[in-house]
């Protein structure tokens, strides 16, 4: 059998099982593209388009077979940021751009550099998304919009929150349904029936608010009170602006090539991020990231000639893909296919549908991202790597993405230069058997030679020497040399070394252990 008759054997035999997750995916899918548009200051229905681009384009081209891709919330702010700065025209030509950088960075094989990125900045990076969402999300689920910065929606939240309850009107009939959308998604995988637990929450969250709405009458708002004309909400292709000429030459302007290349990297990290976690779900085959890579690059070019969301990789998909038994990428592909079926046959439907429940389930996927789960992994490895977690979160906030995952990797340099230079040196004298004990803390470097070497220069002549790795992170070839030549000149005034190797063995299978156990 030929490899392509293998190959199409293969999908055929999985169809079954990859239809089935797809329709998993697309049902999560669905609430999740519109959300993260109106988060980002986009109309409701441009997210759609790019969760379509991302299941039928990248999943053809996907180096990550079971990942599916679409609007992410690790970008909604730093989209939103955009749409201000730049005004909602130039979103598309700075995505375009950001998608051309990807397919070069793959291309280029850069795409396991992306992976060098320290966890903490990219836990911290999704951290400090998840509270700046929480923050803006609460005010529009309250019939209001996002007051400003990070630290302004959240210091305006009790205000807010105090006003709905005790003047009513419509700030609490949206509080309730987006309350309620909360509550569903959240109290939805314990109590469900067990036939229906397949149904995705966020979904069936969604369904409850238009029930609940619907029932009730509130005059509230609803997906097409955020068009500029409510009758585009049957024509989402409407939202489409191809790139002018006018915003094209604009693209070696300083402030947009920024903007591309941080929604290029955020983008870049996001994914192969989620790559990664993908892998550890499944037995199925690796990823080739940069392939990966270049797949999400063609995918946001389309993306940007579009006018639509920037894509990425994301989790709660891609999980829900694994989860529902989806083998091959037909799952990923299909999905975005669903998504074009619906848009096509039943946008009506959309119409029907509360902001106040998206802004809900934003809430609730803001708060999953700043919960600050992933602490106690990052202690495995120190406390810096959660002190960078925090700065990160703390700049995002304060400030804006961009500045606090480059503060971020900032810190991660800083403790990367302390690692390799810092070397502490302790001895232990044992003057009755004439044994002197060296004790190294921190890594052996070249840098610290020179402490080495004078240390080595104060030993005794004729003295039994023993050297402890216990303490020690790393030795390299310069100062293994100076230990060896050291040797050959202490042993010729009557002396002797021993180096605990033993020791530093023991240590590093240690680690390797507990970092396994902290990744499970």
């Amino acid at each position: 059998m030929t490899q392509a008759a293998s190959t199409f054997e293969y999908y055929r035999r999985n169809f079954g099982k990859d239809a089935m997750a797809s329709i998993v995916v697309f049902l999560v899918a669905l609430p999740l593209c519109m959300g993260i548009s109106i988060a980002s200051g986009v109309p409701p229905t441009a997210g759609l388009i790019t969760g379509i681009v991302g299941g039928v384009v990248v999943g053809l081209l996907a180096g990550s077979p079971l990942q599916v891709s679409g609007p992410a919330a690790g970008l909604t702010v730093l989209v939103w940021q955009i749409v201000q700065q730049f005004g909602l025209p130039m979103l598309g030509v700075i995505v375009l751009l950001a998608g051309l950088m990807q397919i070069a960075a793959g291309l280029l094989k850069l795409g396991q550099w992306f992976r060098a990125v320290s966890p903490a900045v990219i836990h911290g990076m999704l951290a400090g998304i998840g509270v700046l969402i929480l923050a803006s999300q609460f005010h529009v689920m309250l019939d209001g919009k996002p007051i400003g910065a990070g630290f302004d929606n959240l210091a305006g939240i009790p205000g807010a929150l105090s006003h709905a309850l005790y003047d009513g009107g419509t700030p609490l009939q949206t509080l309730l349904i987006g309350a309620l959308t909360i509550a569903v998604i959240a109290l939805w995988a314990s109590f469900a029936p067990r036939k229906l637990k397949m149904l995705p929450a966020p979904l069936v969250a969604i369904v409850v608010a238009v029930g609940v709405a619907a029932l009730l009458q509130l005059k509230i708002k609803y997906i097409p009170d955020l068009l500029k004309n409510p009758e585009d909400i049957n024509n989402i292709w409407s939202v489409i602006q191809y790139p002018t000429l006018e915003g094209l030459k604009r693209v070696f302007d300083s402030g947009v090539l920024i903007a591309a290349a941080s929604v290029a990297f955020i983008a870049s990290a996001e994914t192969l991020l989620c790559a990664t976690a993908v892998d550890q779900m499944h037995q199925g085959p690796r990823t080739k990231y940069d392939k990966e890579l270049t797949a999400q690059g063609a995918g946001n070019a389309i993306c940007g000639l579009l006018g639509v969301l920037p894509l990425t990789g994301v989790i709660v998909r891609s999980s829900a893909n694994v989860d529902a038994g989806g083998q091959t990428r037909s799952s990923a592909i299909l999905h975005g296919v669903w998504l074009l079926v619906f848009v096509v046959v039943l946008p009506f439907t959309l119409a029907y549908i509360p902001v106040a429940s998206l802004a809900g389930l934003l809430v609730f996927t803001g708060y999953k991202l700043a919960y600050p789960k992933v602490v106690p992994k990052l202690l495995l490895y120190g406390k810096t790597e959660a002190a960078i977690y925090f700065s990160t979160i703390i700049v995002i906030v304060s400030t804006d993405l961009l500045k606090g995952v480059l503060f971020g990797l900032f810190l991660s340099l800083l403790k990367l230069l302390y690692v390799f230079s810092h070397l502490e040196i302790r001895w232990d004298e044992d003057f009755l058997n004439n044994r002197l004990n060296l004790h190294l803390t921190g890594s052996a470097t070249l840098i610290r030679l020179p402490l080495l070497a004078a240390e080595l220069e104060r030993v005794r002549q004729g003295s039994e020497v023993h050297i402890h790795f216990e303490h020690l992170d790393y030795i390299d070839h310069a100062c293994l040399d100076l230990l060896t030549n050291w040797e050959t000149q202490h042993e010729s005034t009557g002396g002797s070394l021993t180096l605990e190797w033993e020791e530093l063995s023991w240590k590093y299978h240690q680690r390797r252990t507990g970092a396994r156990k902290a990744a499970a």
